[in-house]
């Protein structure tokens, strides 16, 4: 069986990501002053290799998942001495042992658990940065919204929001042919959002250009729910929703969830559509970074024209 560059893609994405989360658990330092006790010049390309690859057989052909990132972290606190990095190291027999070496180190830190949906067709750590990033220049192909709740001490459940978010839906889509676009749920960009979800959840934000992720996992808590219940919550309010068929099964398709340094975002991903997008019998439009109703004949027929 041919082992495909989009599989493979998804595997070293994903085991990268893993990485990424060991190096920002607790406090975020760079790998190379992780596993180097001493002499912060070397090159941690080896380290790296062995580190991936111990990963990815851990990960990817064992079927594991990771339960303790700062375990991780403490168990390859200056791993450069415990393992070989000289040219010898390099071959492979002596790569073997090392890989081993560091399975045995991290593989307690591990439980079974299929992990097929996280590994594949799921974007990364680096691309969920890259959206965002891009989120602030092309406004009307973004929106961003913190969450499911209100951020009052009640809690409640804002349907409003939701609503919002299928006319959002709608309105990406009419932006034209040519266009993708993309909703993301736990992201905020307002400071003060950010410090009442630090004052009500005690989560503190991870700060991304001018972008605050606060994740979903929280509200999932507060809810009592697991990640899961709570990304379904979000695909039934899609499928329920008065959204045109074919735009509608077409999030559905491209609906994601993301662990995000274990706070959780979900990803709504608009493609381009062949027509005109409706709720229902109302047309919804962008303009700048908000939704607006298209109230006129005359608004209608200007969008219909960009199909």
């Amino acid at each position: 069986k041919v082992y495909g560059i989009k599989r493979f893609t998804d595997e070293f994405k994903y085991c990268v990501d893993q990485i990424i989360r060991i190096c920002n658990e607790q406090k975020s330092e760079k790998l190379r002053d992780i596993v180097f006790e001493n002499n912060k010049t070397n090159s941690c390309q080896s380290v790296f290799a062995i580190l991936m690859i111990a990963l990815h057989e851990l990960i990817v052909k064992e079927s594991k998942e990771i339960t303790d990132y700062s375990g991780i972290r403490k168990a390859i606190s200056n791993l450069a001495t415990r393992i070989g990095t000289t040219r010898r190291a390099r071959k492979a027999e002596e790569r073997r042992k090392n890989v081993n070496q560091v399975k045995g180190l991290i593989g307690g830190f591990f439980i079974e658990k299929e992990n097929k949906t996280q590994i594949y067709d799921n974007p990364s750590i680096i691309e969920i940065e890259s959206m965002l990033t891009r989120s602030e220049i092309e406004l009307p192909n973004y929106e961003l919204k913190q969450g499911l709740l209100s951020l009052s001490h009640q809690r409640t459940v804002d349907n409003k929001l939701i609503d919002k978010v299928i006319k959002t839906i709608c309105a990406i889509a009419n932006n034209g042919p040519d266009k993708t676009g993309k909703v993301i749920i736990g992201v905020t960009d307002k400071k003060a959002d950010a410090d009442r979800i630090k004052e009500l959840d005690n989560i503190d934000c991870i700060e991304i250009g001018k972008r605050f992720v606060a994740g979903v996992n929280r509200e999932a808590k507060v809810l009592g729910i697991s990640e899961e219940d709570y990304f379904s919550k979000w695909k039934n309010a899609i499928k329920n929703s008065d959204l045109s068929p074919s735009l509608r099964d077409s999030v559905l398709s491209n609906l994601d969830f993301n662990s995000f340094y274990g706070l959780g975002v979900i990803l709504i991903k608009i493609l381009p559509q062949k027509e005109l997008s409706y709720v229902g019998e109302e047309v919804y439009w962008r303009n700048g970074d908000g939704t607006e109703l298209a109230n006129n004949a005359k608004q209608i027929a200007m969008l219909a024209k960009r199909f």
